[in-house]
């Protein structure tokens, strides 16, 4: 069994049953599937975070791997991403409870609290009108800029995403915007991978989401070639703009093609939602 609890999680569960108390837990329930359930809660008025992983099943964990996909086993993989991007300097979450109980993968029983990141709007939120309304160039510039960074320094760090789009990506609300000073965190890394150097097909599919996710916001070939230059400076392979067009044309080539095929997907799904309703 692993456990580790921070306050106030610690003296509110002093002498109890850490696993037994995140299932009381009670809140605004985001999400409830048979082996998952999230929801935010509030302890002396502060906002968390909950996410509880009660075991798939070894039928479902068989479902997935027999089509290619990785199952997410528990909170395990999310409480060590957060632990390696801190490390690197990434911004995200703050983990305060972590848990883990039982060896076999398709029971076990886990679960991560995390601080909850607020007041703050996601980029999707904050970019859908501007196509119409385009920002301040100062504004978008410096969020290019900071998601291609972050991006880079989790990949150097030997984390992919797996759920890599804008969404994803907090703006701290705080304050009034400078783009000299201005707070942005990662979420959402319960499906997040850890090695030593990410795979070259994974970097590569975590750059093809947040491409897709920033396909329709109004973003010029200027800004796309901003962000190249800033994720690979940060993932530690610095290089002129020139070079970097050269080196990784398949690779460009590679993400147009399998964002544009995103967006037909989501747009057919979303065609097959609306005749149904």
């Amino acid at each position: 069994m692993k456990l580790f609890l921070e306050q106030p999680f610690a003296t509110l569960w002093q002498g109890k049953d850490a696993f037994e108390e995140v299932e009381r837990l009670q809140g605004q329930v985001y999400r409830e599937l048979e082996g998952r359930r999230t929801l935010r809660t509030e302890v002396d008025g502060k906002g968390y975070f909950v996410k509880i992983h009660r075991g798939i099943g070894w039928a479902e964990i068989v479902k997935n791997l027999s089509t290619a996909r990785l199952p997410v086993l528990g909170a395990g993989q999310e409480w060590k991403a957060i632990q390696r991007l801190t490390a690197a300097g990434v911004p995200t979450m703050t983990a305060v409870a972590y848990g883990e109980r039982g060896s076999n993968p398709a029971q076990q029983h886990s679960f991560i609290v995390t601080e909850e990141l607020a007041p703050t709007v996601d980029l999707e939120q904050l970019t859908l009108n501007w196509r119409e309304q385009p920002p301040l160039p100062q504004l978008k510039w410096a969020l290019i800029e900071r998601v291609a960074e972050m991006t880079g320094r989790m990949h150097a760090a030997g984390v992919n995403h797996r759920d890599c789009y804008i969404c994803h990506f907090l703006l701290h609300t705080d304050k009034p915007f400078d783009a000299a000073d201005f707070r942005l965190s990662v979420i959402d890394l319960h499906r997040a991978q850890l090695r030593a150097a990410v795979p070259r097909r994974w970097r590569n599919k975590d750059l093809a989401g947040l491409y897709f996710s920033a396909l329709n916001i109004g973003l010029t070939q200027r800004d796309f070639l901003r962000f190249l230059k800033g994720y690979f400076a940060a993932a530690g392979n610095g290089r002129s703009l020139r070079q970097i067009l050269r080196d990784e044309a398949a690779l460009l080539a590679w993400l147009q093609r399998k964002a544009h095929k995103l967006l037909t997907r989501y747009a057919r799904k979303y065609e097959t939602e609306v005749s149904h309703e």
